[in-house]
């Protein structure tokens, strides 16, 4: 047998959405597994002295009775491993099953990372939304597809469109795209005639794809700011209404429209925005049960359009004060237009980090007064917000931080130094608002310690 080829039993599930075999007591890490499944993999990054290994997965010698068919047909183990389009990593295993190991990541991150003793963890796909009619509209299919409302593509040098193949920037053609919506799916296999670069779909709240090419940046020229985990990309420059990334569409969440550019951060799942909205109220409403301080001072930070804002100033009434945080200008005047109706709210362009620390340096007596009895939802990128934004929040001394993660581990170091800080948080609800990849979204909920302050 090739020396580059292992039969291995795989163990676990890891962060990042690979799976663990060991082979003579050194870690491996594959893609394309199950924990309880034993597999032929080829070594792709097997270095001597390495403290792990990396493989892919060739053939299934043992299948769980959790694997089906993968729901991409051309992502399947069948297919060679340079040849399966990435983005939907867990599509070979049954759903409830999907949820169990994400799960598993997540309270591994909060016990190991995060420090929590017994992390109590829910996980529920995301929440169906009652049309005006009064029917319900469902998440996605049986199977997790069809909910992706926001698409990227990508355009080689030899004008191929398509996904990248998993863990490279090789560009593979497909025949379908069946986690996006149907009507997203139609738009992407119709390009073609393409330069090469990036082309965003996206399919707002009206129904109709907008299809957004981002040619290929001159070299040196810099994309924008990251945000959910995916970078942004700054359009060319030129008149905005001669751009199709900024035409201005209309997203709805919690009852609301909201305005955002086209190739704006909007959540990507079709009911995510407001699954998120519902959850965050609900938590809220638990810890508080007796409302939000009509004097206090709210803030929402990484706060894009105004989303969460939006949910408090729901939460709070006509008068309340709520400001939201965001780096990308183009967001904060939507987010501005969106707030309206509240009197009280405020949008500001800025990296949330320096406003924090400006805010912790200039903040009055009767304003940190304000902030003490308030509400600071945070929903940072993939990164996490990072020990200079947490720290700058907690000497504020909210009541209350609502923490709104994409990324396990750094949810789990973020709630690990509020912790240190005074901040105690009760039982973390996740949402499966990414089915059939490894993502997973989660909300926590802090309140700060009587002898905090």
């Amino acid at each position: 047998m090739d020396d580059r080829l292992l039969d291995l039993d795989i163990t676990d599930v890891a962060h990042g959405g690979v799976f663990v075999g060991r082979h003579e007591g050194r870690v491996v890490f594959v893609p394309d597994a199950i924990p309880g499944e034993r597999v032929r993999v080829r070594l792709t990054d097997a270095k001597d002295g390495g403290s792990f290994w990396r493989g892919e997965v060739l053939e299934v010698l043992d299948a769980s009775p959790h694997r089906r068919a993968h729901v991409w047909r051309q992502a399947d183990v069948d297919v060679p491993p340079e040849d399966r389009p990435g983005g939907a990593d867990f599509g070979h295993i049954d759903l409830p099953h999907q949820r169990r190991l994400k799960t598993r990541v997540l309270v591994d991150a909060l016990h190991r990372i995060g420090k929590v003793e017994s992390p109590a963890v829910t996980l529920e796909p995301a929440l169906p939304v009652l049309a005006s009619g009064g029917e319900t509209v469902a998440a996605e299919t049986a199977e997790g597809t069809g909910w992706r409302t926001r698409l990227s593509l990508h355009v080689d040098a030899d004008g191929r469109v398509g996904p990248y193949a998993a863990r490279s920037h090789r560009v593979i053609p497909v025949e379908d795209h069946p986690l996006a919506t149907p009507a997203v799916a139609r738009a992407a296999r119709r390009l073609a005639g393409q330069g090469p670069g990036r082309i965003d779909l996206a399919q707002p709240a009206d129904g109709r794809v907008r299809v957004i090419p981002r040619p290929e940046a001159p070299r040196g020229r810099r994309t924008g700011p990251r945000r959910g985990g995916r970078r942004v990309a700054q359009p060319a420059p030129g008149p905005a209404k001669n751009d199709p990334a900024f035409e201005t569409v209309v997203e709805q969440a919690g009852g609301r429209d909201f305005r955002v550019d086209a190739g704006g951060f909007w959540q990507v799942h079709r009911l995510a925005a407001h699954s998120l909205s519902s959850l965050v109220t609900a938590q809220l409403r638990a810890a508080r049960p007796d409302g939000l301080d009509p004097d206090a001072w709210h803030l929402d930070l990484y706060g894009g359009v105004g989303l969460f804002a939006a949910t408090l100033g729901d939460l709070g009434g006509p008068g309340t004060r709520v400001t939201s945080v965001e780096s990308d200008p183009r967001a904060t005047e939507h987010a501005g237009e969106n707030l309206a109706e509240w009197v009280g709210a405020r949008a500001l362009t800025d990296r949330v980090d320096r406003w924090i620390a400006r805010l912790g340096d200039e903040a009055s007596v009767s304003q940190r007064e304000r902030l003490s009895h308030g509400v600071v939802i945070l929903d940072p990128p993939r990164s996490g917000a990072g020990r200079q934004v947490v720290e700058g929040v907690a000497a504020l001394a909210p009541q209350t931080v609502v923490y709104v993660a994409c990324d396990p581990v750094a949810l789990a170091r973020d709630l690990a130094t509020f912790r240190a800080l005074g901040y105690a948080s009760g039982p973390i609800a996740a949402l499966d608002l990414f089915p059939n990849s490894h993502h997973v979204e989660a909300v926590a909920t802090l309140t700060r310690m009587h002898d905090a302050r």
